[in-house]
């Protein structure tokens, strides 16, 4: 009798429901992707897939990984159905998000077998590559954590990777690679402290200042490039930062090209999200920055500056995302071009979402956003039969699909996008 009366029970059985149904949601895209596989990528597949391992100047050979397609496909087609069929049947709540991910795994692994097969290519350097090229989304994703941990939505991340990797390319030519950097960080920290005035002490909509900084930065760089750059190139034609080898560790095969054969922008990388994941949840700082996110009001109580907090977060948010966007330019191609950024900074804060406001769950999703970039150009490479427009659609479709899945169940801090009044 006292069951029937708890107010909470009817709230939990409905998220019992839910949690079912989305099990069983899952099993059928997993069943889909089953069919998928088997017809588009095993049936009339013929031929192995050669993925190799080891470059000419490895010091280590490693033998080349040699996949039968048809046969893989279908294996993979087979799990996926069995996985999908379990899913469905038994509900498996517990398991879903694991079952997911190890299905889209398996689809990937599948998709690659099947345009690989018949011909070669270097999975080392497509796993280099990934690394590489989620390196801007990374800093992006951790810009965009390390504002909305204090409650500040930053839309303006792309205009602070563009302002960055303007100001590194400039500086850059001028003074060295090494000043161009500091100068990126330093106007991407500026650019972080206007949006904190902006929204903290000015109290403007979020969104709408985010999205000012970024139509400004693109108007001022955009008329440089196309009017000042044109006829000054000495202007545009920054060094370019090589990688470093770590020694011993650069030479373990797979892994040290990927991880240890990289520019300090992907060392930088790594080291500021360690750092961030460290500050947020291991010091008293951190805890109060989260608070600030969390219930700013009770923080206030606490006598936890509130303004302050929420000006250093964001101040060095753009701080990161100078130096992200100084890969670009001193870390990539050594010049700037027009709107060179592609729309990452959006990404970056996808990758935010997708990782739950977390440092190194944003790098994990970055990575997923570099590995579908550097795909797309692998495939290119491959001459597939897929349109190459829909081969560089394939970043943005990650991000979709990627959103669209785990938005749901991405939970922000409480009082983000909401301005403070102090009473």
């Amino acid at each position: 009798m006292a069951s029937t009366l708890n107010p909470t029970e009817p709230q939990a059985r409905k998220l019992d429901t839910a949690k079912v149904r989305q099990a069983r949601n899952t099993g059928v895209i997993l069943i889909l992707l089953s069919v998928l596989v088997a017809y588009v990528f095993a049936f009339g597949t013929s031929g192995d897939a050669t993925f190799r391992l080891s470059r000419p100047n490895d010091p280590w050979a490693v033998p080349n990984l040699v996949v039968p397609a048809m046969a893989f496909s279908y294996i993979a087609a087979a799990v996926l159905a069995f996985l999908g069929a379990r899913q469905f049947v038994r509900g498996g709540v517990r398991w879903t998000g694991l079952s997911m991910g190890f299905g889209l795994l398996l689809a990937v692994a599948a998709f690659l077998v099947w345009a690989t097969a018949g011909k070669s290519f270097s999975l080392t350097g497509m796993l280099q590559a990934t690394v590489v090229r989620a390196v801007p989304i990374a800093l992006g994703g951790l810009a965009g954590v390390l504002s909305e941990r204090v409650a500040v939505v930053n839309i303006a991340i792309e205009g602070m990777l563009l302002a960055g990797a303007f100001t590194g390319a400039l500086v850059g030519s001028l003074l060295g690679g090494y000043v161009g950097l500091i100068a990126a960080v330093a106007v991407g920290g500026l650019f972080g402290f206007i949006l904190a005035a902006l929204v903290i002490t000015y109290r403007v909509d979020q969104i709408i200042a985010g999205v000012v900084l970024n139509l400004f930065v693109l108007g001022v760089t955009s008329y440089v490039s196309s009017q000042v750059y044109q006829e000054h190139r000495f202007l545009n034609d920054a060094p370019v930062f090589r990688p470093v080898d770590i020694p011993f560790l650069s030479d373990i095969p797979v892994i040290g090209p990927m991880l240890f054969q990289q520019n300090i922008f992907v060392y930088g990388a790594f080291i500021m999200v360690c750092i961030a994941t460290y500050y947020l949840f291991h010091t008293r700082s951190g805890l109060r920055a989260r608070a600030v996110g969390e219930h700013p009001q009770a923080a206030d109580t606490l006598g936890i500056n509130v303004y302050r907090t929420r000006y250093i977060n964001v101040t060095v948010a753009g701080m990161v995302a100078g130096f992200g966007g100084a890969w670009f330019t001193l870390g990539s191609v050594g010049r700037f071009d027009e709107g060179m950024t592609h729309g990452l900074g959006y990404i970056g804060l996808a990758a935010m979402i997708v990782g739950r406001w977390h440092p190194f769950g944003a790098l994990m999703a970055a990575l997923v956003f570099g590995f579908a970039d550097s795909m797309q150009q692998k495939l290119a490479l491959l001459q597939t039969p897929i349109p190459s427009e829909f081969l560089a659609m394939s970043p943005y479709i990650a991000t979709i699909i990627l959103v669209a899945g785990l938005i749901g169940r991405a939970r922000a801090p409480a009082a983000d996008g909401q301005a403070y009044i102090k009473e």
